[in-house]
């Protein structure tokens, strides 16, 4: 077994056994992986961190090559963003990014950007108030990162650029110009704001958008377009959704 050391994030655990428990991260070098820690529920002590969801930790592992599971030996807490930890709202959001990572992102497929994304998005939301504003921007990035984004930069049938009116098919993933929106009658529109929004999410820094203004149909139509798309595309709601 091969020995490795990263940072990773606390995506999900769950109690394996009497003392164990298994823990899936999202890894700086490894991106998203599943580690079993022995006995720590016997000897809270054992590991210098409690694994709470979210949390960054730096983590030594045997690699395993017979299983997707792997020994973790030590976890020491790096940051637990205890300031999010202070607002139930705050937590939620953090917990709902945790729960998109772990569908969206496969399995041992490193990615830096994203691991970036998500070290940026905690750290505003700790400090933000405009915390909702905050998880839209960082889902807009990790669809785009993940390969799942939705498709904004013509239409999605026919390839035609699209200026003005507009609308956005769940089923095909992106917008339909006004000649193929007949394709789905379960289309909707959606403003133009909101396309050039997402358009500027997509292509910008994470510093550069994280004052970006978004108006309130700016923002319903995000958080409702975003919930249905994923929804749609993972056949599945998240779990964390409700508390939202």
């Amino acid at each position: 077994m091969a020995i490795c050391k990263t940072d990773a994030f606390v995506i999900r655990k769950f109690d394996f056994r009497e003392t164990s428990i298994i823990v899936e991260f999202f890894s700086h070098d490894f991106g998203r992986i599943k580690g079993i820690l022995k006995g720590i529920r016997g000897d809270a002590k054992k590991f210098g961190s409690k694994l709470d969801i979210f949390s960054l930790n730096h983590i030594v592992f045997y690699q395993s090559r017979g299983s997707e599971i792997h020994l973790v030996s030590q976890c020491d807490l790096i940051d637990g963003f205890f300031n999010i930890r202070q607002d139930l709202a705050k937590i939620n959001l953090a917990s709902f990014l945790m729960e998109m990572i772990s569908v969206v992102m496969a399995l041992e497929d490193k990615n830096e950007d994203v691991f970036k994304l998500i070290l940026s998005c905690l750290r505003d939301l700790a400090d933000t108030h405009d915390a909702h504003k905050i998880l839209n921007i960082a889902q807009i990035k990790l669809l785009r990162l993940s390969g799942f984004k939705p498709h904004f930069d013509s239409c999605v049938l026919c390839d035609s650029e699209i200026e003005g009116y507009a609308n956005f098919s769940t089923a095909f993933g992106g917008l339909l110009c006004p000649k193929c929106a007949y394709r789905d009658m379960n289309k909707h529109d959606i403003l133009k704001g909101t396309v050039a929004s997402i358009r500027h999410i997509e292509k910008s820094d994470w510093q550069d958008i994280r004052r970006l203004s978004l108006s309130s149909p700016v923002r319903m139509e995000l958080k409702s377009m975003l919930d249905k798309f994923v929804t749609f595309h993972l056949e599945k709601r998240l779990k964390t959704v409700r508390f939202l």
